[in-house]
């Protein structure tokens, strides 16, 4: 049986991926303003690198 937390949490996931794909096109759209003749797939890349950091050192901050 799942826990309360888990329950929660798959009740919120599709919340989660809708704010997080608004996230990565707010930055896509930041990145096709400033670079016109951008490279999308290694800026996509760039992003995402940049959120999983992110990502982590907000995990090690919640760790303590």
């Amino acid at each position: 049986m799942k826990n309360m937390e888990q329950l929660e949490l798959d009740a919120h996931r599709s919340e989660i991926v809708t704010d997080m794909r608004s996230l990565v096109e707010k930055y896509r759209t930041i990145f096709d303003w400033d670079i016109p003749e951008i490279d999308q797939h290694a800026a996509d890349k760039l992003i995402l690198a940049e959120m999983h950091t992110a990502l982590d050192d907000i995990a090690a901050q919640l760790a303590g």
